[in-house]
């Protein structure tokens, strides 16, 4: 099958408390470099016509000013945490703009926690100028966004199911500490994998740097990129010495395309 040409725009790549952390004095906390500073994990994935955000984060608002984006097709969202859905308010400035509805693609999981916290949105008499949001339920079928195929990948955060996304050759997950081998094979043959890795040491529900490498290696990944990282890693330059050729940090204003 013939896919859309892909552009990826790592519109944050940083843990649930971003880096720096508000309070901490630690080398990464307090480094020069901008690839130490990082934003709650999003992306921005484009094609030649649609344009769509996997979550909207506390820093969603900022995200979109930074890259300039005036115009969204849709929200994909991994699961509902606050670090992955706090910033959907922010999202009125599009339904300004374009006059209409954004369409949110969520699990139940999801859809459950944006209409218990987005409450507003969703009363039969609504404040004028709060979200309009149009939800399509997502499950593990494969459903298409404008003209990008999107196929769920379902990973365990815990003891929570969280959604990864294949498009194409680039496969997105984030949030997880174990993946089904049913599931991996829905991984398998892409081009480029963007995963998850917090720390170096054992998390109860994310992947340390040496697991997301172990992972990455047996699934014979060619491109790799590793995001939601913590202050706890380390600093950009010297993880980065530590990787395989294949492996990268990813950072924040990151493109790739594919």
């Amino acid at each position: 099958m013939q896919h859309a040409p892909l552009n990826i725009n790592f519109l944050g790549t940083g843990t649930s408390s971003g880096v720096p952390m508000i309070g901490c004095h630690c080398e990464v906390c307090c480094s020069q470099d901008p690839k130490d500073n990082r934003l709650r994990s999003s992306i921005l994935v484009s094609s030649a016509t649609t344009r769509f955000v996997i979550d909207t984060t506390p820093d969603f608002r900022y995200q979109m000013l930074r890259t300039k984006t005036e115009r969204l097709d849709a929200i994909v969202y991994t699961h509902p945490h606050k670090d992955h859905i706090a910033g959907l308010d922010d999202i009125r400035a599009f339904n300004h703009f374009s006059k209409k509805p954004i369409d949110i693609y969520a699990g139940a999981n999801t859809e459950q926690a944006i209409r218990r916290d987005f409450y507003y949105a969703f009363t039969e008499t609504r404040y004028p100028g709060v979200p309009d949001l149009n939800i399509t339920p997502i499950d593990n079928d494969p459903f298409m966004v404008g003209d990008i195929k999107v196929q769920p990948i379902q990973v365990m955060h815990h003891k929570m199911a969280v959604l990864g996304f294949r498009m194409g050759d680039f496969t997105y997950i984030t949030d997880a500490n174990y993946i089904e081998p049913q599931e991996e094979e829905k991984i398998k043959g892409s081009k480029v994998l963007v995963l998850n890795a917090l720390r170096k040491e054992k998390h109860l529900s994310h992947f340390t740097l040496a697991e997301a490498i172990e992972l990455a290696n047996r699934l014979e990944i060619p491109r790799v990129y590793l995001t939601h990282i913590s202050h706890q890693l380390g600093t950009h330059t010297a993880v980065s010495h530590e990787l395989p050729a294949n492996i990268s940090l990813a950072y924040d204003g990151l493109q790739i395309s594919l």
